[in-house]
């Protein structure tokens, strides 16, 4: 499925890999300029020179809020105005149960999967406003309705983020701006590949109905979908593309 996403600026976070760089690819396909902001200048830069120049790399740090309005301010510049956000950038954290959590770490999955997404849209609704409306998109997990063992920070980033999602829709429903959350299962991406063996890869596939991971891709064409106009009527919502891992 192609959308119509000419004169369109776009910023993707942790657009350099994994699901942000599929969605970067698809939202280029489909006719956007794209900002490719990750923490990672040579992976964002890699990512923008396979799009070509319909995209531009940028080093953003979501958990810093002048390195977000930066990234804002260069997407303007580069398309002449702002009127798509995925806030995809995350962390994972320590796997520790609660009463062992290391603070260090609870305070940068914090700042990075809540803090990110707020100044993120902080930033972006009001460039959003002055180019005529826009459309965004919170990239949360099934972990946003559901736990997990060992993972209390991200887990309550992805709780927090819905929260956060539908409150803000409420706020800009009337205003040409929609917001919305996807909801992804385990994902088949190179950091999965790097920090997980086969037989955990295995296990994590039986836990979905469909018995595999799900591909960037896949999440790549729920939220562009979600971004396009034919999803005019849709927002303040949660969409899960996870296999039927949360069916269960």
């Amino acid at each position: 499925m192609t959308y119509d996403f000419k004169g369109k600026t776009a910023i993707v976070t942790g657009g350099g890999s994994g699901i942000g760089a599929a969605i970067v690819k698809k939202l280029a396909a489909d006719g956007a300029k794209v900002i490719v902001a990750d923490i990672s200048m040579e992976h964002a830069e890699e990512i923008a020179s396979e799009v070509g120049e319909n995209a531009k790399a940028v080093k953003v740090d979501t958990g810093d809020a002048a390195s977000v309005e930066a990234m804002v301010k260069a997407a303007e510049e580069f398309g002449g105005g702002l009127h798509l956000l995925v806030n995809n950038a995350g962390i994972g954290g320590a796997n520790a149960p609660v009463g062992e959590y290391p603070v260090d770490s609870w305070k940068k999955v914090i700042d990075v999967n809540l803090h990110g997404v707020f100044y993120g849209m902080r930033y972006a609704i009001p460039a959003m406003q002055k180019a005529g409306g826009g459309s965004i998109v919170n990239i949360a997990s099934i972990l946003g309705s559901v736990g997990i063992a060992g993972s209390s920070a991200y887990v309550a980033t992805k709780h927090a983020l819905l929260g956060l999602t539908k409150s803000s829709a409420l706020e800009y429903g009337d205003k040409g701006i929609r917001i919305n959350a996807v909801g992804p299962g385990f994902i088949k991406t190179p950091l999965l590949d790097a920090n997980l063996d086969q037989d955990t890869m295995d296990y994590l596939a039986n836990q979905h109905a469909m018995k595999r991971l799900g591909t960037p891709e896949e999440v790549a064409n729920l939220t562009c979908f979600l971004l396009s106009d034919d999803a005019s009527f849709i927002t303040g919502s949660y969409h899960l593309v996870d296999g039927g891992y949360t069916a269960q």
